[in-house]
């Protein structure tokens, strides 16, 4: 989100599960799309920080943000 308030662009990559085949998936991101956020819940689960530090630092590499599940190892 911090991105996006100050106007920058990104690519935000994810593989996909093993029943789509073994590739990537791969978006541009940019301040002027429209976003939709939709929660389940109305109350926000508890954040896992570490987890957003690996995301937040792979969100600053050439390479865009990369969806890594939560508990996956580092590396």
């Amino acid at each position: 989100m911090a991105k996006l308030r100050r106007n920058e662009s990104f690519t935000l990559s994810w593989r996909h599960c093993s029943g789509n085949g073994t590739g990537r998936s791969t978006i541009w991101l940019h301040p002027a799309i429209p976003l939709l956020f939709e929660f389940d819940q109305g109350a926000p689960d508890k954040l896992n920080l570490e987890w957003l530090e690996r995301l937040m630092h792979s969100a600053n590499t050439s390479g865009g943000i990369r969806l890594i599940e939560e508990n996956a190892p580092e590396g």
